[in-house]
């Protein structure tokens, strides 16, 4: 990890980063314990890793990452998305508004509040996503969806 990275993302776990990986962390325990939401666990795993640590990565759209179609990015992936909204997605998604709300007050935290926004979409429709680091989304051509970190 580059030090400007490492430095970001210190900053970033001060500002919100910390409590809302949490927050994830404690959707996909949730999710895991049901039995039936494993495979909404190990996305908010993934998404909690994320949380925590984004500066140096992105989020991509699955199937543009590898290339093909999978079971996230058609029509199941939209079933899952509106299950996931229905059991974590709002309250994960209202947790980054606060934080953002909260951010945005001072003037050195507006960057962050603004991550934190976007990261309040990804809680609502994580399905069909994935994290990968910067180098690799812009060798595939990916560009990126999800913040600019």
């Amino acid at each position: 990890m580059p030090l400007a990275s490492l430095f970001l993302n210190i900053l970033w776990i001060v500002c919100g980063g910390a409590w809302m990986a949490l927050g994830w962390l404690i959707a996909a325990v949730i999710m895991a314990i049901t039995i039936i939401g494993l495979p909404w666990a190990r996305a908010a795993l993934m998404m909690a890793a994320y949380t925590l640590l984004p500066f140096g990565q992105t989020v991509v759209r699955t199937d543009q990452h590898e290339g093909r179609s999978g079971i996230g990015s058609g029509p199941l992936g939209v079933i899952g998305n509106l299950v996931w909204f229905i059991l974590a997605g709002w309250w994960l998604a209202l947790g980054h508004v606060v934080t953002a709300i909260a951010l945005a007050v001072t003037i050195i935290g507006i960057p962050f509040a603004w991550a934190h926004l976007k990261l309040a979409g990804l809680s609502l429709w994580p399905v069909g996503r994935t994290v990968v680091s910067r180098q690799d989304a812009e060798r595939i051509g990916q560009g990126t969806l999800l913040p600019r970190t």
